[in-house]
């Protein structure tokens, strides 16, 4: 078994209380675990038991109607939540040694899939039911001096999820060990009340708890007041303390509140995300006996029917995306440097939100989100009392939402990333007034928590909450998709504003190309792939042009979410039934990470502070010659001259509003009015291939030449090329034994043009201070298991992920062709 010897952090504590003894974390990353509780093997905490395998669909095989996509009569669903082997029993253990005991210990799970059962030393410590939230655990009755067996027993059972959940000890889990006398875990609350360029006001309550145990231990003998003082400051990003209240001292315990007054602010937003750090610190005879710190981003938010949403005063409309908390090929683990990677390709598309759909974000994806500079609609629940799979939240949500949401907003209100609370997606109560009940009561627990933050949820029954008054209830009222009741269904709202909290559900494959052309809903293919084009959606959603115009010319849009950032495991969607479909092609990047098309679309749009020009298809069609294929252009210009071998395709440009605006389109017929597709693309619909060169010129606002791209045609592979992201951008890994470096492999010919269709099986080699971690292709189809050292190229590229091992050194990936038509190549990364 995994035993923690935990001596450094310990040295400070001693037996008797008054000896100064501090706040103190253990993050318990070494485990042993099992399936059946027979045969152990030692794995590190974040930990997905599933990921490895194998994909088959008979793991959590469903035979349903999905209500969802207006499905009447059940049928086979191979894929839905992953096809990974996630169901069943899961078992964990490990043992910390104390040598002496704390005054006071919880451990905290910041998330455990699922039900989780904590036992210390044999005994019962506590449990949780839902799978996605943090908890903690009082185990202070439990710890002896030595050492302590933690056991962590966890149970998934079938049709529980609509997606694929991961299974394990998915996100970190730490001891956190004070003194008797403390500040609550959770118990701060830290609120900006008013934020300018001038003056900031901010204000803080923090609970302290165990004041009695002192009274108790001084005796009868001792004279005088035995209380505690307590400081609080602000420090900037330069180590310098800006604010401090002065010292105050209680007696017992009590909620102790305070205020700052920050001249000149530094403005947290999504361009400049700066960070003070809020200290706090229980002071007895001098000697700090506990200590907090919390991150804090200084902004104002609000919203109004007059200006819509604010940040900082500043109105703006949120460029969002939908994140599930899969990781791709790391599963459900979390990890910072993956986050990172994710927030960084958003950021560039012009992304500036993130909603946590459908449940709660882990704190670690907070901590980056606020970093980088994310805003974040934290959402809580995909159902309530009526169950959209079998065994889903549903069988808990009477006893435990209350105390899952309760959880949710004291975990993560001191968030400045955090803009709004989600407390349910498209659920089925909200056609019914109990509905419109249970709406308001979760609402009024974020209120209680925080004061500070609206609540909102995604509604796709619009018709059915507008009549019961469910979406006139929410401070925010989201529709998902929907658009052709934006109209009618913001004449019916009181709030003055109407946010697209799920939007889009476009499908596409990347580099994947179907001819002919078509704009068309739930069209499927042989091959199970979908149209690169981004021509294709689904029957209940649309086209990402129609989301663009909703928020360009309805003046009370405050922007949208799109379903999603990143293609994620389960759901298939429209290949639910298709094996061995396994995963979704809603995402603007794949799987893997990799944008595809759809990303220089929303770049086109969303990204105000850099230039785009991105032409697809690729230019390498052999057996294609002298027929039509259209290319596109997604560019932020407004007009452009295609070239085919030096000869002009015509000099075009985007319509106006005044030509097609989204009163004028119909939203739930993509093939209609398809001029509205020409007002954010430029298109040439009638080109015939012929090999050689694709060039695109593009045009300034006054007919000044401005850019261009060039596409050629790929002949024969002969070598690899490769490009290594790291979350510094210097090509190094930090020696941590967690930091991850993503390597992209495409094959390129000898003037070094990418290879487009090449499907050579490569294999993965890691020597020295790091392992192997995962590859994955993008690939909805392929049953290759993530964390084999072998993929196959899809549509020319893969991506290995590598990870640094605990100690410096350096870091050494070879890649080798199973076919050997191309030499193998070596990666050098350092490991510091």
């Amino acid at each position: 078994m995994n035993r923690i010897k935990f001596l450094l952090c310990l040295t400070v504590f001693l037996p008797v209380f008054a000896c100064a003894q501090t706040h103190s974390e253990l993050t318990i990353r070494n485990w042993d675990f099992s399936r059946d509780q027979q045969q152990w093997k030692q794995v590190c905490v974040p930990h997905d038991w599933a990921i490895s395998g194998p994909f088959d669909k008979k793991w959590d095989l469903q035979v349903v109607a999905i209500e969802q996509n207006g499905e009447k009569e059940k049928s086979e669903k191979t894929g839905r939540s992953g096809a990974l082997p996630w169901i069943g029993e899961g078992h964990y253990k490990t043992k910390v040694s104390l040598q002496e005991l704390p005054g006071h210990a919880e451990l905290v799970f910041d998330g455990a899939m699922s039900e989780p059962v904590v036992c210390v030393n044999g005994r019962e410590a506590g449990r949780w039911a839902y799978g996605y939230n943090a908890f903690h655990i009082d185990v202070t009755p439990y710890l002896i001096k030595g050492d302590n067996e933690i056991t962590v027993d966890l149970n998934n059972v079938e049709e529980s999820s609509r997606w694929y959940p991961g299974g394990g000890l998915y996100r970190p889990v730490k001891l956190v060990m004070t003194n008797k006398v403390r500040f609550g875990l959770w118990d701060t609350y830290v609120r900006i009340n008013s934020a300018t360029a001038k003056r900031a006001g901010i204000s803080v309550s923090a609970k302290v708890i165990g004041l009695s145990s002192l009274q108790e231990s001084a005796g009868s003998n001792e004279k005088g007041p035995k209380g505690v003082e307590v400081l609080m400051s602000l420090i900037d990003a330069n180590g310098v303390a800006v604010a401090k209240c002065s010292p105050f001292k209680i007696m017992k315990d009590d909620v102790v509140r305070n205020s700052f007054v920050l001249t000149n602010p530094h403005l947290w937003s999504p361009e400049t995300p700066y960070l003070y750090k809020l200290r706090l610190q229980l002071v007895q005879n001098g000697e700090v006996i506990d200590e907090q710190v919390h991150s804090v981003g200084v902004r104002s938010i609000s919203y109004t029917a007059e200006r819509g949403f604010e940040l900082n005063g500043q109105p703006r409309k949120f460029k969002g995306v939908c994140l599930h908390h899969d990781l791709g090929p790391l599963g459900a683990a979390v990890n910072k440097a993956a986050l990172i990677r994710q927030v960084k390709i958003l950021k560039d598309m012009g992304c500036d939100a993130i909603r946590t759909s459908h449940n709660m974000p882990s704190t670690m994806q907070m901590e980056v989100y606020d970093s980088l500079g994310m805003m974040v609609m934290a959402e809580s629940f995909d159902m309530w009392i009526y169950a959209k799979c079998k065994n889903g939240y549903s069988r808990f949500f009477k006893e435990w939402a209350d105390k899952d949401v309760e959880n949710l907003v004291q975990n993560h209100r001191n968030h400045p990333s955090l803009v709004m609370w989600s407390i349910g997606n498209e659920i089925p109560e909200q056609g019914s007034t109990n509905g419109r009940e249970m709406a308001i009561h979760l609402q009024d627990i974020c209120h209680r928590l925080d004061p500070s933050r609206p609540v909102t949820q995604g509604l796709d029954r619009v018709d059915n909450a507008l009549s019961t008054g469910f979406a006139q209830a929410m401070d925010i009222p989201g529709f998902n998709y929907r658009l052709h009741r934006y109209v009618q269904g913001f004449e019916k709202l009181p709030q003055g504003y109407l946010l697209g909290s799920e939007t889009a559900s476009t499908v596409s494959s990347r580099g994947v190309y179907k001819f002919p052309v078509e704009y068309t809903n739930h069209k499927t293919y042989d091959d199970g792939q979908c149209n690169g084009y981004d021509t294709e959606c689904c029957w209940w959603s649309n086209l990402p042009d129609d989301d663009f115009m909703a928020m360009d010319d309805l003046p009370y849009t405050i922007g949208q979410f799109v379903w999603t950032g990143f293609d994620y495991l389960g759901e298939p969607t429209p290949y639910d039934g298709y094996w061995p479909s396994r995963s979704s092609y809603f995402g603007i990047c794949d799987l893997a990470g990799l944008p595809k098309d759809r990303y220089y679309l929303y770049r086109s749009v969303w990204n105000q502070d850099e230039r785009t020009i991105h032409l697809l298809p690729h230019w390498t069609w052999p057996g294609r010659e002298g027929e039509v294929t259209p290319v596109y252009c997604y560019t932020d210009y407004p007009s452009a001259e295609l070239f085919v071998n030096g000869k002009s395709q015509g000099r075009i440009s985007k319509v106006g509003s005044d030509k097609v605006s989204f009163t004028t389109v119909d939203t739930q017929k993509p093939a209609a009015n398809q001029e509205r597709y020409d007002r954010y693309r430029l298109r040439w619909n009638n080109v015939c291939y012929e090999p050689g060169e694709l060039k695109v010129v593009v045009y300034d606002e006054k007919g000044n030449q401005a850019g261009e791209q060039i596409l050629r045609t790929a002949g024969k592979p002969v070598a690899m090329k490769v490009d290594v992201w790291t979350q510094n951008g210097q090509n190094t890994l930090k020696a941590d034994g967690e930091d991850l470096a993503y390597v992209t492999i495409s094959l390129v010919d000898k003037n070094g043009v990418e290879v487009p269709d090449a499907d050579d099986q490569l294999q993965f080699m890691v020597k020295g201070a790091g392992k192997f971690r995962a590859a994955c292709n993008g690939d909805a189809t392929s049953t290759e298991v993530f964390t084999e050292p072998t993929m196959k190229l899809f549509s020319g590229k893969v991506v290995a992920t590598v990870q640094a091992a605990d100690q410096a050194g350096q870091l050494k990936l070879t890649i080798r062709d199973k076919s050997r038509r191309v030499k193998a190549k070596t990666v050098v990364i350092d490991v510091k």
